[in-house]
């Protein structure tokens, strides 16, 4: 294939030169900011030999291109007449730092970067909530008992100082100090406070007003003051010397920041909150079956684009002023008509492998993870994704006549999650699963009529793909070999430690759908990679999660730790190998902190790739359903 050629056409196509105003690349894909993505033919640009696919996330216009991506991109670069400096990793960042962002998606960025990392918190605290609820239900623990006391506290703590949680992730997300922001949540919070305003009577500070408000269990408020705290403590950092910032920026910013959270920005964003949840209540108690086909027949839209994060804080916000919430049994819908769609595809495929994703990703999405289901199949054949978006709405009025609330917030909106529904009242966990039920056999049942065409024989890939970060990570590579050598069999060993998935899992659909080539991924249970063959490593990310290798046989690889860990930028990675050296099975390329990664909230599922399969018939797997470094994994068949 003629890079300089392919160059040229994407150039063409994405509008012109004049239409770009930033080009970087990542591991397997080359991203534009375009002043105008109307002006770029996505239909002709999917359908041009070299290029994977096409996607839009986030105003970003992304180019899949696989291993050769960084040649495509110099090519690209070098038939701009802006040269280098329109697209190189430095340029690009400075570019990246003075363009005025999208102000919506920016808003959406940061709303999922702040509750993204907390999640695992709320929802284990969630989780024994409802697992309480069941032993009460069940009279197994008695309310007075002290064994329910500690377990109520375990799983209300993280809702009462939600507000010191969401402080120290905001801050995170906006580059501030955490523990200032910590600081300023635990302030608000402190007990003498909390009697001061306790009352209902408004107090006063320096003889300025403080409005009396509850800063426990809430949202909004804490948000905006630590928002505000970043510039303030930035502001401060600015004008004071180096030897007394450690003494002086902690103190204003603190003796600024909770005084005007408690007189102006605490009250404004109780407010703020309150109107939100109250919003919520009464659209669900004047329109419930409206909101509710809406909500549930729009939810995989919502996840797709990104926008469900904006319904974090509502989420949140409803379970901690009123108790309950309306919208998680309507993503608990649509999630499960995903799966049923995914169902319905096996019922009506003669293809045997189709069949056989089919059902493994729609017991996934029953389980709350949709991904592999939603992109893998439904999207793929088209009419199956509109079959689960009318089952999540027919489930959804079913949810909406019969007034079904979530009590617990969960990480899966799937069968697992099913305490969320458990109540006093019964008949509440009753309706949720049978509009779940409804769900998974309305979208089965459309998908059957609807049909869908499917060719048996392979198609080139065109699906769009979910979004990698937007965040740029460029590639150092070494030169990989053109010439086509006639291919032989290869054994492909275990690059690290861990449960052997398979690639329908992934939940990215550049793999899941083989898009980028076929294999399989690993779950690790360890820290580290090895090489999987004797060969050269021919590019290496900047961001270290992701590693191209060629074997002495001629079998391209390609090992990518984790999905959306570019994001990270390189943190919790440390490179053991560098573009060009030649490696055997079993040398380390990369050491990476695991747990740090999954509290990051990033999966470090990690596919492991042959990208050449044009010269290869298949693949054979090993069997091995957990595997350690060095052992067989799957063999290519020439």
């Amino acid at each position: 294939m003629d890079k300089q050629q392919l160059s040229k056409d994407i150039l063409k196509l994405v509008g012109g030169e004049e239409n770009i105003d930033q080009v970087t690349h990542c591991m397997t894909r080359l991203r534009f900011n375009l002043n105008d993505n109307k002006k770029a033919d996505k239909a002709t640009l999917k359908n041009t030999p070299g290029v994977m696919g096409v996607m839009e996330n986030g105003g970003q216009f992304q180019v899949i291109i696989g291993n050769d991506v960084p040649v495509v991109y110099n090519a690209l670069v070098g038939n701009m007449s802006k040269g280098a400096n329109a697209g190189s990793s430095s340029a690009s960042a400075s570019t990246g730092e003075k363009k005025k962002r999208n102000p919506i998606s920016a808003l959406f960025d940061f709303i999922s970067g702040m509750f993204t990392p907390i999640l695992p918190a709320i929802t284990g605290a969630g989780m024994i909530k409802g697992i309480v609820a069941i032993l009460v239900a069940l009279g197994w623990l008695s309310e007075t008992s002290s064994t329910y006391i500690i377990l109520s506290a375990i799983g209300d703590g993280a809702f009462y100082f939600l507000p010191i949680i969401l402080a120290v992730s905001a801050a995170r997300k906006l580059g501030s100090n955490m523990y200032i922001a910590a600081a300023l949540a635990a302030g608000i919070m402190h007990p003498s406070i909390t009697a001061l305003l306790a009352d209902g009577h408004n107090s006063s500070f320096m003889g300025i007003t403080v409005i009396a408000a509850t800063y426990s269990s809430t949202v909004i408020p804490i948000v905006l003051a630590v928002w505000i705290a970043s510039y303030v403590e930035k502001a401060v950092d600015r004008v004071i010397h180096a030897s007394l910032k450690l003494l002086i920026v902690p103190t204003v910013t603190l003796l600024i920041m909770v005084p005007l959270t408690l007189m102006t920005v605490g009250p404004l964003g109780t407010v703020l909150g309150n109107g939100l949840s109250g919003g919520i209540s009464w659209l669900f108690d004047n329109m419930s079956i409206f909101a509710s086909i809406l909500i549930g027949g729009t939810m995989s839209l919502l996840i797709i684009t990104g926008m469900h994060y904006a319904l974090l804080p509502i989420v949140v916000g409803s379970m901690t002023t009123l108790g309950y919430d309306f919208i998680i049994p309507l993503m608990f819908a649509a999630n499960l008509a995903q799966g049923g769609a995914a169902f319905g595809v096996g019922l009506r495929s003669k293809n045997a492998q189709t069949k056989s994703l089919a059902y493994s990703t729609g017991l996934t999405a029953i389980m709350g993870i949709t991904e592999p289901a939603m992109y893998g199949i439904n999207m793929k054949f088209k009419k199956p994704f509109i079959a689960a978006l009318s089952g999540g709405a027919i489930a959804g009025a079913f949810m909406g006549i019969f007034n079904v609330k979530s009590y617990v917030i969960t990480g899966l909106a799937g069968l697992p999650s099913i305490a969320a529904f458990i109540s006093p009242a019964v008949s509440t966990l009753i309706y949720a699963l049978i509009g779940g039920l409804i769900a998974i056999v309305a979208a089965a049942i459309i998908t059957y009529i609807l049909g869908f065409k499917e060719d048996n024989a392979p198609q080139p890939a065109a699906t769009t793909p979910a979004a990698e970060p937007a965040t740029p990570a460029t590639t150092t590579s070494a030169p990989v070999v053109k010439e086509e050598a006639k291919a032989q069999d290869e054994q492909i060993f275990s690059p690290m430690t861990g449960e052997v998935k398979p690639l329908s899992e992934v939940p990215d659909p550049a793999f899941s759908e083989e898009i980028m080539g076929k294999g399989f991924a690993i779950q690790p249970t360890e820290g580290r990679a090895v090489s999987p063959i004797n060969g050269t490593v021919f590019s290496l990310s900047k961001s270290g999660h992701a590693i191209g290798l060629v074997s002495d046989t001629g079998a391209e690889m390609l090992i990518h730790i984790g999905i959306d860990t570019v994001k990270l930028k390189g943190q919790f990675f440390s490179p053991k190998v560098q573009a060009g050296a030649k490696v055997s099975v079993g040398d380390v390329l990369m050491e990476f902190d695991r747990e740090e990664i999954e509290k990051a909230g990033y999966t470090t599922i990690t596919p492991v790739i042959i990208t050449n399969m044009h010269q290869y018939e298949s693949i054979e797997s090993a069997g091995r359903t957990t595997i350690t470094e060095k052992e067989l994994i799957y063999t290519v068949k020439a």
